[in-house]
């Protein structure tokens, strides 16, 4: 990986200065964290640049690109090669399955080009080059391990080692609940990641559970989960384990990883979570902000977290009570326009973690893009070891039934399709998984 870093990074330094750069990133956390540190380490190096964040690459939006620039794609383009043809230059910078040939006007730095058995997400792939650029861009070591944390990218080898220790990480064995520096209370209520019966979207029940744990507030208000003691701990976990006693609780304990970001440590998964707010709000300029270090932005990013988290709930609770196409090994949930397309992202990986379903289900969330189109989110609970199933392949054999772009990993997918084929995209989805369980 070192070696093509050190090839990319020449070949950038002679092209950006020929050409005009535009870069182009993806608005989830590892997109966001990403273009925050490419941005600054261009902006360190003098290297003019203009930013988009988009949700997804489309031959309408890749064709209207300039053909005088070079272009940057950061966290997608591996799946999109062919489109970008009639560019001038290209680098991708990426860590998603690479798809097709790459063209002769196309750089592409991808961990899965090496063969590297080491996990990297492309906030890590992008802080690698930006280090070798410059070796003061060192300070941007804890953007990459939020990316990390944001893309669930597990961090293990030689690699993700250097940039923990270039990122000075504090890892703590504990309660995987976040975020673990705010209070107990409200971490409970708006958990997003560790879901419990009564007390997820309820703050009477989130207090009720803490007077279960006798964990009483201090100073009038509750500690957070790094501030209470070893006692209060075990309390607190078996109080959690009583309310989830019919779901999985194998996970619920592991590594919190704490980042210095505006001067002081913060949880890496509440910080993801408030990045990946921004965007799916319809704020990632504010996201990109956040993580560069304005303050100004930092206000408007924890309101904007705010509001989403209680658009999360009331999301979580209208698919609970949705009507939904059910199927051996399968669940389809089409929102349409209940719930927005951003927001169903986030629900299908809830689902995927906190639900009552078997491993090995697919989860198959729908909802309305805009007028015209439909995102699909296909999730499997437990991931694909437990369904024998990989999201992106069976995705990929999916849309050669329809028009529209896709992307995905082994444990989870999206494609957009047609609103006019909706009916139909169903109604194959559902021949093809009850035609496996047959042959399983």
């Amino acid at each position: 990986m070192k070696v093509l870093i050190k090839e990319a990074v020449k070949k950038f330094v002679s092209s950006s200065s020929s050409y005009p750069v535009r870069i182009i990133s993806h608005f989830d956390t590892d997109g966001i964290t990403s273009a925050s540190i490419m941005c600054k380490a261009l902006s360190r190096a003098g290297v003019s640049f203009t930013l988009n964040i988009v949700n997804s690459l489309t031959p309408d939006f890749v064709m209207g690109l300039p053909t005088d620039s070079l272009i940057v794609f950061l966290d997608l383009g591996s799946s999109s090669l062919k489109l970008f043809g009639h560019l001038k230059e290209v680098f991708v910078i990426d860590h998603h399955d690479v798809k097709s040939d790459f063209l002769p006007n196309t750089f592409l730095l991808n961990p899965h080009l090496v063969g590297d058995r080491e996990e990297l997400c492309s906030s890590a792939v992008s802080y690698l080059f930006a280090k070798e650029l410059d070796v003061n861009n060192s300070d941007l070591a804890s953007l990459a391990i939020i990316g990390s944390v944001g893309d669930l990218v597990k961090g293990n080898g030689p690699i993700n080692d250097s940039i923990f220790f270039d990122a000075q990480v504090v890892v703590k064995k504990g309660l995987l609940l976040y975020p673990a520096t705010r209070p107990l209370d409200k971490a409970l209520e708006f958990s997003s990641n560790l879901f419990i019966p009564g007390v997820t979207g309820n703050s009477l029940g989130a207090v009720e559970l803490l007077r279960e744990a006798n964990i009483p507030k201090d100073n009038g208000r509750f500690k957070s989960l790094m501030d209470i003691d070893d006692d209060e701990n075990s309390r607190l976990i078996t109080s959690i384990i009583m309310r989830r006693k019919d779901y999985d609780n194998s996970g619920i304990i592991g590594n919190i990883y704490l980042v210095k970001l505006f001067g002081k440590l913060e949880d890496a998964r509440e910080l993801s979570a408030l990045i990946n707010a921004c965007s799916h709000a319809g704020f990632s300029q504010i996201g990109v902000s956040f993580c560069l270090n304005n303050k100004f932005a930092r206000v408007e990013a924890d309101k904007i977290h705010a509001r989403y988290k209680q658009e999360i709930v009331e999301a979580i609770n209208f698919v609970n009570f949705a009507d939904k196409t059910q199927g051996q090994g399968y669940v389809i949930i089409n929102s349409k326009d209940r719930i927005k397309d951003s927001m169903m992202n986030v629900v299908s990986s809830l689902i995927t973690f906190s639900s009552g379903y078997k491993e090995g289900t697919s989860i198959i969330c729908m909802s309305y893009l805009n007028s015209d189109k439909v995102k699909v989110f296909f999730r499997m609970v437990g991931g694909y070891e437990k369904s024998g199933r990989k999201a992106d392949d069976f995705i990929s054999s999916m849309m050669e039934s329809f028009s529209g772009d896709w992307s995905g990993h082994s444990s989870s997918a999206t494609c957009t399709i047609s609103r006019v084929d909706q009916d139909r995209f169903v109604e194959i989805l559902r021949r093809k998984l009850d035609v496996e369980v047959v042959q399983i």
